[in-house]
């Protein structure tokens, strides 16, 4: 992909409130697409489409694997990314984007 490519996919993301909510409030503890549907009562359909295009341009990873009582496995996601600075400038934005740690 183009760097271009990644900065317009990049900006799509955060341009969007429930990419954001959900890469935003997996900064510091990650969290399992069925606690973020609940807690942000976004659509599970929708966190996971939103999931899979935010690991697309490696904004989230998985953190690790949960079992539930019933021996379900659930991926627990983190964001790779703790702050986003997006300058407008010309010819295109600069986005720079702080690791998380």
């Amino acid at each position: 992909m183009k760097k271009y490519d990644v900065n317009q996919k990049v900006l799509e993301a955060l341009s969007d409130a429930q990419s954001r909510t959900i890469l935003f409030s997996i900064v510091k503890e990650g969290k399992t697409a069925i606690e973020l549907s609940e807690k942000y009562r976004i659509p599970l359909s929708s966190v996971y489409k939103k999931i899979t295009d935010l690991e697309g341009i490696a904004l989230v990873k998985v953190e690790k694997w949960e079992l539930s009582d019933s021996g379900k496995r659930f991926k627990v996601y983190k964001s790779r990314i703790s702050k986003a600075d997006i300058s407008i400038k010309k010819p295109e934005p600069v986005i720079i984007l702080t690791p998380n740690q």
